[in-house]
């Protein structure tokens, strides 16, 4: 775990309740501290409706805390108006998601390449290099010209991770990345987030229901009842 590296995001007194001007409001996060550095991989637990992905979601910026404050690679979020989250997000943020909401009309390469395409117009020729040695990494060199009707949830899965790694962002969330896969392929997945992790110093926060996974993390994030508390994962 990189205890001395600089952080990507920290969350301070979260406090998030869905209903407010209702006359039952919803209280699911109540104040929650989190800091994740660059260099670790982080997992996040929790029984369904506990708050683990909504916890996901304000760390990267797609939702605002009702309390609380969260400071994203040096910005305070509160600070900024939706379009500049949006482009905070697009810089330094990469999603993964359960499913991989590939452009089912553009190549494995194409859907890679989106997020500089969003942030540039289009991706220029070194930054088109450096994907395509990205998907030649995780074992995507012969799927790159595909539509992702043309590969396996596995292959479609780690076009999506390159996808979120193409912007070099300083932090990658990651919400059941591998909950659509079959064991072997969801193993290979999350090997894969970990080597990159290593090789690129990006931060990684995964929340994930597998508890094998989970404990070969380098911490571990318990959300319960609103509340979060963390342990040392089993480092491999």
């Amino acid at each position: 775990m990189a205890t001395d590296a600089v952080v990507a995001v920290e969350g301070c007194g979260l406090r998030k309740v869905y209903g407010l001007d209702t006359p039952h409001p919803v209280e699911v996060l109540q104040g929650v501290d989190v800091r994740i550095r660059q260099g670790e991989f982080v997992a996040i637990i929790g029984q369904s409706g506990s708050g683990k992905t909504t916890l996901l979601n304000l760390l990267g910026a797609l939702d605002r805390p009702t309390e609380g404050r969260i400071v994203l690679s040096g910005a305070d979020t509160a600070d900024l108006d939706d379009n500049g989250l949006a482009d905070l997000r697009n810089r330094v943020v990469g999603f993964v998601f359960q499913f991989h909401y590939l452009l089912p009309e553009f190549t494995c390469l194409e859907n890679a390449l989106m997020p500089l395409a969003i942030r540039h117009g289009s991706a220029g020729r070194a930054d088109a290099e450096r994907v395509r040695g990205l998907l030649n990494r995780v074992g995507l060199a012969d799927q790159m010209h595909k539509r992702p009707g043309q590969m396996s949830g596995g292959q479609q899965q780690r076009a999506a991770l390159i996808r979120a790694l193409a912007n070099s962002p300083r932090l990658v969330l990651a919400d059941e990345p591998t909950g659509n896969l079959d064991a072997r392929s969801g193993r290979e997945v999350f090997d894969l987030m970990r080597e990159m992790t290593r090789e690129t110093g990006v931060a990684f926060v995964m929340v994930t229901h597998d508890d094998r996974l989970a404990q070969a993390a380098d911490r571990v994030i318990h959300v319960e009842l609103g509340r979060a508390h963390e342990h040392s994962g089993a480092e491999e």
